[in-house]
């Protein structure tokens, strides 16, 4: 059998498979169907310094090849995050690796919420939504801006000693440029791509299909923009990718890893099918041994041109 075993700069994982967040709940709502410690890691639902009840309903709607959501990054907060036990404490017994997706409407609720989760028991690395408006720029999103990209992930490192994860956003003319500022800001690995910006209309009702009229699109919609936009971050910085977006196959895994992402993350999918994590993980393993790899590591970045 291949050896899945993934190094993400000091973040060592068991296979190269976790789950996206936002679709995955704290875990607990899919420890039921197979213990959580066979991910590589679970990335939580955003976590900002406040608790947070979201969007109003309708918020999430099926579309040809994808899914619109807009639930607003509903959160509990990371007092209550930490504490309660049905959220960080339930994961920690269950053994899963835990990573903390994080948001804020300001820098300094970015750094709140790191400086919080510094130093907790069970927590693997964070990674930073920069896909969030800022509210003291008048509502232009962190990742479509490249200062305000910048000084986030640089305010970010200051105040944490765990990994750094920074999220981008497809939503920018060069995401590898974007990549190379976070890089330099101090982001050890770069997770890809958040949510496309998308809408749906109900023809009987005329009106949007979500409350919040627009949304992110996910799902196999977006995977060849995904593919794309990791192909030309590998090509661009020298840290651990995650890929990810429309991924719901072994062979869509496939294509993120030759394209350069050295870990995958499964989002929509686990809504249609939640043993899909499971399922990829079982077939890596397999391409892997039937095409002659003894590791993971062979198949990173060996696109054939």
């Amino acid at each position: 059998m291949a050896n899945l075993t993934t190094n993400l700069g000091k973040l060592v994982l068991t296979n190269p498979v976790m789950t996206a967040s936002g679709t995955f709940g704290y875990g607990e709502e899919y420890a039921k169907f197979y213990p959580l410690k066979q991910l590589g890691a679970v990335v939580v639902k955003g976590i900002s310094p406040f608790q947070c009840h979201g969007n109003p309903m309708p918020r999430i709607c099926e579309t040809s090849s994808g899914m619109l959501n807009a639930i607003g990054l509903q959160n509990p907060g990371v007092d209550n995050f930490i504490n309660k036990p049905e959220y960080l404490p339930f994961l920690r017994k269950a053994g899963a690796v835990v990573i903390v997706n994080i948001w804020g409407k300001s820098v300094e609720d970015y750094c709140a919420v790191a400086e919080k989760l510094d130093g907790v028991e069970g927590i693997a690395a964070l990674e930073i939504n920069i896909s969030c408006p800022n509210i003291k720029e008048g509502g232009i999103a962190f990742g479509t801006d490249p200062v305000l990209a910048a000084k986030v992930v640089s305010s970010v490192r200051k105040k944490t000693k765990l990994p750094v994860i920074t999220k981008l956003s497809p939503n920018v003319t060069k995401v590898s440029e974007f990549a190379k500022i976070v890089v330099g800001e101090g982001a050890d690995m770069i997770s890809l791509i958040n949510t496309y910006p998308g809408m749906a209309i109900d023809i009987e009702t005329r009106k949007s299909r979500i409350a919040n009229i627009t949304g992110g699109l996910s799902g196999p919609a977006i995977k060849p923009i995904a593919i794309k936009m990791v192909y030309e971050t590998a090509n661009a910085v020298d840290v651990p990718i995650i890929g990810m977006g429309g991924i719901f196959t072994t062979a869509d895994a496939i294509e993120f890893f030759l394209a350069g992402a050295d870990a995958v993350a499964i989002g929509t999918a686990n809504f249609i099918d939640p043993m899909t994590p499971i399922k990829i993980i079982s077939g890596i393993n397999e391409y892997l041994d039937s095409h002659g790899y003894s590791g993971i590591k062979e198949l990173v970045g060996n696109l054939a041109i």
